[in-house]
Formats: C-alpha cells, structure tokens, sequence
C-alpha cells in the first residue's frame, strides 16, 4: 500500500542520505587540499628559515674571523713593536751570574777596596775590575764598594771548614752600651748623639740607602802606594800564562824565592806567606777534550768553581771509593788533601774554573805521569804482573802533560 506520506519521509531520508554521502566524498577531498597546501607553507616557511639563519652563520664566522684576525695583529704588532722599550732593570732580571761568569775579563764591574790595618794607622784604599784577586787576611777590617754602572759580581773562598764567623761595623756599633760608644767616639753631643743613630730592621751587610745622593756627597778614592796595595791585591788575568798542550793555568800564589814574579807580584807572594791560613787561586782552562790528568796535592785542600763550559770529574779517595760526576756553570767541586782526582772537558767549548788552595805556601801536586815515571820499571813490572820491557811504552815528554789533549788531536792541533 502506497502512503504518499511515507514516500515523502523516505525521499527526504534519501535526500538526506545523499547529501551525507555527498559530503563525505566532498570532505576528504578538502582535507587532502589543505594538507597539500599545508605541506607547501611549512616547506617554504623551512627554506626561509634555513636562510635567515645561514646567513647568521657566515655573518658571525665573518664577524669572528675579522675580530680573530684584528686580535692577531694587535700581538702581532705588540711582538714586533712593543710599546714600551726595554730598560736596564728588565735586563737586570737575566740572572746576572751567567752574564758575568761567561764573559770573565770583559765585566765592567768597577769597585773599589778599603783595608784597615792594625792600630788604624794605615788604611790601604784599591780600584779592582773583573778577573783580579783580592786578599783579606784573618781578623782584617775591610770593605768593598762598587762605583761603576754594572753590578759586580765576587766569588769568595774563606779558609775554613767551620761556620764563617763575621762582624760587621754597624753591628759592633749597635751592640755596644751607649755610654761606652760615647767616651770612646767623644762626639759632639754625647750619649744623646749616639741616641740618634737607629738600627735599621734589615741586615746592612751590602745596602744601598734610597736616599743615596742625600747622604754621601763629593765622595772620593785615592789609590795608595803599590807597596801597600800589592799586599792584597793580584792582577791574575793579566799574569804569567803557563800554556800546557791542553790548556792553560794561571797563578795567584807564592813563589820561593820570588821565581818567575814581577816586583809587584813578589809583594803579593810575600803577604801570602807572612798571614796564617792564606790562600793559593789559579784560573785554569782546559781545552775541548782536554785533560787535567789525575793528581794529588800534598799541602791543601783544592775547592773549584766553574765559570763556564762543562766537564767531569773523577775522585779516587781509596780502591773502594771511587766517584765521578759531571760538571758545568756554577757547580763547585772539593778535593780533600790527598785526594787523586782528574778534571776533563766534554763541551765543545773550554772548561773555565777558578780554583783555590788551602796554603800560602808553595803548591806541591804529583801527577800520575809523574810518579810512573819516578818508579823502576821493575818496581812497576811486580806490581801490575807486567813484563819490566812492557813499561818503556809509557813514553816521556819534553812538554808538561799535566793539562793534555789526545795524541791524535794533539798532533792536528801541532800541525795547524
């Protein structure tokens, strides 16, 4: 049965049924466009992005690298141009040692020397420069001042193994009552001008007041008669040179008889010899390769100081002790009396030492060439289980071999 009522309400279900379908297909098509579309933007809105910021990239690299390169010129230019010059007291920050100790002889260095003989009677006042030697014997007041532009550099040898025991002047002067100081200087004032006189916190041993100039004004040094001066001082770089096929030695000792001495250096050679406990100095240089061959001193204890080049050194005290060790700048080395010891040069520069012995008297040393040869080839023959003839191998030299060099080298060295 037909309902037209039915019909309708179908036909609109229909109608409506449609539509959704409709929309459904239309729907999906919409939403696959604005994806699309989606896509597109975000691709676009990345690639300017990805622009904006490499070009912040390459801008700050460019910006780094021309602040870098700025910065390296600045220390370039600082390297090359500094902007304040160098002056003496940055110069004076080089250890001062080894500018002196390299350059022995040619020092500017410039003091002069005060000594105070007993009773105060004679007061003997020296100029001294670089490479000469200065005597001050036990119980001597004395003084030293350095008056040139250079800083002066002294290497001091005391003859005792016990603490060095040492007075100064202001020390003296402050540890005495005032009252006493007083009748014994008789000032203008008294006691009340000694009151003035302040002990300062720091040891006055080497000082240099700040208001230097203030203080001492129209200073002056007079050089006393060489009879007194030559009494404490030696002129060692420019003394006698005893030129030995490896190297050389010279003297500041004392001679019997005053053998081989100018007047001035029999002066010296006589003072060493009136004081107890007095001194033997020597510089010596050996050669590259050179040998200071071994020995032993009968009379004195030998202290060495290198000044320059680099060695080593062996010391046989008995058959069971026996050391060697090497040697350079600054390094001081001691040989008990009695000690056998050798000294050898292993730079390619000379070895430079000063060296000091304990006596005033005249060295006596042995070196083993020495003492080979003053033994019979049978005595030799006995001890070492050699045949007598085997020892004539050991040749005699007309030349002092105490400072050598290798037979070879030595030949080359004739021959140039």
């Amino acid at each position: 049965m037909e309902n037209p009522g039915f019909e309708m309400q179908e036909e609109k279900i229909q109608s409506s049924s449609n539509m959704k379908e409709q929309t459904k297909q239309e729907v999906p098509e919409r939403k696959s466009h604005w994806s699309l579309m989606n896509i597109f933007l975000v691709c676009l809105l990345a690639c300017f992005i990805s622009t904006i910021i490499g070009v912040l990239i390459i801008s700050s690299v460019y910006i780094k690298n021309i602040g870098f390169l700025t910065q390296l010129n600045m220390q370039k230019h600082e390297i090359t141009s500094p902007k304040t010059p160098i002056t003496m007291s940055d110069k004076k920050r080089v250890d001062v040692k080894f500018q002196f100790l390299n350059h022995l002889g040619k020092s500017k260095g410039s003091a002069w020397i005060g000594v105070v003989d007993a009773g105060g009677s004679i007061v003997t006042t020296y100029n001294v420069t670089a490479g000469q030697v200065i005597f001050f014997p036990k119980n001597t007041l004395h003084w030293v001042k350095n008056v040139g532009e250079d800083d002066c550099l002294f290497l001091l040898f005391f003859t005792t193994h016990e603490e060095l025991q040492t007075l100064d002047v202001d020390d003296v002067f402050f540890s005495t009552p005032e009252d006493i100081a007083a009748r014994s200087l008789k000032p203008q004032g008294g006691v009340n001008f000694i009151r003035t006189f302040k002990k300062q916190t720091e040891d006055q041993a080497i000082n240099l007041p700040p208001n230097l100039v203030e203080l001492v004004q129209n200073a002056s040094y007079v050089q006393s008669p060489d009879k007194l001066v030559w009494r404490y001082f030696y002129n060692l770089k420019d003394s006698t040179e005893f030129k030995l096929s490896g190297g050389v030695i010279q003297w500041a000792r004392f001679r019997k008889n005053g053998v081989g001495l100018n007047d001035n250096e029999k002066i010296f050679s006589e003072s060493l010899q009136m004081h107890e406990n007095s001194l033997t100095l020597a510089t010596i240089r050996i050669y590259s390769n050179g040998l200071r061959q071994p020995h032993f001193h009968f009379n004195a204890n030998e202290m060495g100081y290198v000044i320059s080049g680099c060695g080593k050194v062996g010391i046989i005290v008995s058959s069971k002790i026996t050391t060697d060790f090497d040697i350079g700048i600054g390094d001081v080395v001691f040989f008990p009396i009695g000690t056998q010891h050798y000294i050898k040069s292993t730079c390619d520069e000379d070895l430079l030492m000063i060296l000091a012995f304990s006596t005033g008297n005249q060295l006596q040393t042995l070196d083993m060439d020495d003492y080979f040869h003053a033994t019979a080839d049978h005595i030799l023959a006995q001890l070492f289980f050699k045949k007598q003839e085997e020892f004539k191998k050991i040749p005699r030299f007309s030349e002092d071999q105490a400072i050598n060099l290798p037979q070879q080298q030595n030949l080359i060295a004739k021959n140039n």
